[in-house]
Parts: C-alpha cells; sequence; structure tokens
C-alpha cells in the first residue's frame, strides 16, 4: 500500500464513495454550506478506511512530531479516523464524548505526562478540535498537533497548534443570514453530529 495520496486523490476517494454532498447543509458549527462531507460514507469500508489512514499516518511520521503516547479523537466522526490511525501508527486511541455540552475523557485514563496526538474526521472551523485539545490539556497532557482527513477550511481554522491535514479542500461557508439566494431555496438539513448527547 502506498504511504502517500494526492489531495486531488483523496477527494477523488471521497467523491466515489458518495461522501460528497451538495444542497443546503447547517454544519455543526451552525455555518450553512452548499457541500457537505459525509466521511461516513467513505469510512463504512475498512479497505478506504485503512488506505486513508495510512497516507494520514504517514504524513504525521514525516512531520517528526516526536513521540506520541496517545492519539485522542472527538466522538462521533472522529472515533474511526482516530482509532484507524493509531493502529496504523502502533499506538492507543481514545475519545472525548460530550457531558453537559462538553467534551469529556469519560471512559478512559489519560496517562500522567501524556503527549498527544488529536486525531479527526473533518475540520470545518476548527472548534471540535480546540474543544478536544482544551478537555485534553485539563488532564496535564501536552497536544502536540492535531490531523485530519479533510481540512475543508483551506488551512484558516485555528486549533492552537499545528494542523495536519490529508487534504485541503476549501468549500464555501455563510452565516444563517448570509447564504445566497439559489441556497435558501433548498431545505436545509443538519447532519453534523455535534448536537448529540
Amino acid at each position: 500500500m502506498s504511504g502517500t495520496l494526492s489531495e486531488d486523490d483523496v477527494i477523488d476517494l471521497f467523491r466515489k464513495a458518495g461522501a460528497i454532498l451538495e444542497g443546503h447543509f447547517i454544519l455543526s458549527s451552525g455555518l450553512r454550506s452548499p457541500v457537505f462531507i459525509q466521511n461516513e460514507m467513505a469510512l463504512q469500508d475498512g479497505d478506504l478506511t485503512e488506505q486513508l489512514c495510512h497516507a494520514l499516518a504517514h504524513k504525521i511520521d514525516e512531520a517528526d512530531l516526536g513521540p506520541i503516547d496517545l492519539i485522542v479523537s472527538p466522538a462521533v466522526g472522529g472515533i474511526v479516523p482516530g482509532y484507524e490511525t493509531a493502529r496504523q501508527l502502533g499506538i492507543p486511541a481514545v475519545w472525548v464524548e460530550r457531558e453537559a455540552g462538553e467534551f469529556r475523557l469519560r471512559r478512559f485514563d489519560m496517562p500522567p505526562k501524556a503527549r498527544v496526538l488529536i486525531v479527526e474526521d473533518i475540520v470545518t472551523t476548527g472548534l471540535s478540535g480546540r474543544e478536544t485539545v482544551a478537555a485534553v490539556e485539563a488532564l496535564g497532557a501536552t497536544v502536540v498537533a492535531c490531523a485530519c482527513l479533510i481540512d475543508r477550511s483551506g488551512g484558516e481554522a485555528s486549533l492552537g497548534v499545528p494542523l495536519i491535514s490529508l487534504a485541503r479542500y476549501k468549500v464555501p461557508a455563510y452565516a444563517a443570514d448570509q447564504i445566497p439566494p439559489e441556497m435558501a431555496a433548498i431545505p436545509a438539513v443538519k447532519p453534523g453530529s455535534r448536537g448529540l448527547a
């Protein structure tokens, strides 16, 4: 299996998997977009997940972050890519989940002075990443970087730590009161998972 994929290769794989949808979507951030990346459509295929996460692990290795003790991902969307990327790197994977609206490491213990890599599926505004970083740092760990399959901010999202993305795919996102008329004419759909308890 090749260790690298071009950004075009990644987007093409997501498109072929039916994971890039067009319409009027309410993103987890609350922004509106004519494009939604339904990563589950790609990640339901074990071979494709392995291929994508192998390539992401290769980019993480190339970033020379030093030792990584643990991968932490935000639930729900980050669990599968976090686990598979951790498997490729040979390190454990855990996840944070919402408790009273805030991310907590509910099911796992944080090793003392752990060096942590956050792995997500899709980054848009970076909010889930920043919340995950805060939850991990509150436990005394050091976050060395975040990594994701697709950065749909095109490199504009700020997570407070370096972001390693397998692909950058800049697509428009609008405040609810600023959406274009052609998009406003389409019923809005909210496919994200942030509202889950």
